[in-house]
C-alpha cells in the first residue's frame, strides 16, 4: 500500500473525513489545513476552493474505496441475490466501524454533502450524481443477471435498482439521524421484500 504524505493526498482525505463526520457548510478550509497538517498556501496551490476539494475528495473516494469494494462485491463470482446482500451488509459494516470509532453513525459521505448543497453547487451537485449513477449500475448489473437465472422476479431492471438505491439511502439517512444501525440492519431482508425474493436467499 502506498504512502499518502503528500500534502494533497492528506487535503483529500482530511476533506472526506471532516465533512463526513461534521458537514460540508462546517467545515472551513482552516479547519481542513490544519487536520491535514498542510499550510493554506499550500491548498491554494492545489485547489482554488473548498468546492472544488470536495469534488476532489469525492473522486478520489471513488476510485480508492468504493470501486474497488464494488468491484469485489459485484464480481460474477458472486451469485446476483448475494452481491445485493453483501452491499446492503457491508453498508451496516462500515456504519457499525463508524460508531465504534466516532461514538455516532455517520451515514453515506456522498449523499450527506449532496442534499446538503446541491441546490448551492452545481459541480459538487454533478459528482454525487455521477457517484449515485455508478452504483445503481452495479445493482442494474445484478438484477439482470438475477433476472436471467431466474432468482429475482422480472420487471424494469433500471426502476428496480434505482428503487434499491433508495432504498439503501434511505435507510443511511435513517441511521445517521437516529444514530441506530437498526435500519441498516434490517436492510438486505427489506430489499430482498422489495425485489419479490425470499428472505430463505440469503449471502454466505
Amino acid at each position: 500500500m502506498g504512502r499518502k504524505s503528500d500534502a494533497k493526498q492528506r487535503l483529500l482525505d482530511a476533506a472526506l473525513d471532516l465533512i463526513w463526520e461534521n458537514s460540508y457548510g462546517v467545515v472551513t478550509i482552516d479547519a481542513i489545513c490544519e487536520k491535514a497538517g498542510v499550510k493554506k498556501g499550500s491548498f491554494y496551490y492545489f485547489f482554488e476552493s473548498k468546492a472544488e476539494l470536495a469534488v476532489a475528495a469525492l473522486e478520489e473516494e471513488w476510485q480508492a474505496e468504493m470501486k474497488p469494494k464494488f468491484d469485489t462485491i459485484f464480481s460474477a463470482s458472486n451469485p446476483p441475490l448475494e452481491r445485493i446482500r453483501l452491499m446492503f451488509k457491508s453498508s451496516h459494516d462500515c456504519q457499525q466501524e463508524m460508531l465504534e470509532q466516532q461514538g455516532k453513525v455517520l451515514g453515506c459521505p456522498c449523499a450527506s454533502m449532496g442534499s446538503e448543497v446541491c441546490t448551492q453547487n452545481e459541480p459538487i451537485r454533478d459528482k454525487v450524481k455521477e457517484t449515485q449513477c455508478r452504483i445503481v449500475r452495479y445493482l442494474e448489473s445484478a438484477i439482470r443477471d438475477g433476472q436471467a437465472d431466474g432468482s429475482i422476479p422480472g420487471g424494469d431492471p433500471v426502476i428496480k435498482a434505482k428503487s434499491l438505491y433508495a432504498l439503501h439511502e434511505g435507510s443511511m439517512t435513517q441511521a445517521r439521524i437516529q444514530n441506530d444501525l437498526e435500519p441498516l440492519r434490517i436492510l438486505p431482508d427489506a430489499a430482498m421484500d422489495m425485489l419479490g425474493v425470499a428472505h430463505t436467499a440469503k449471502a454466505t
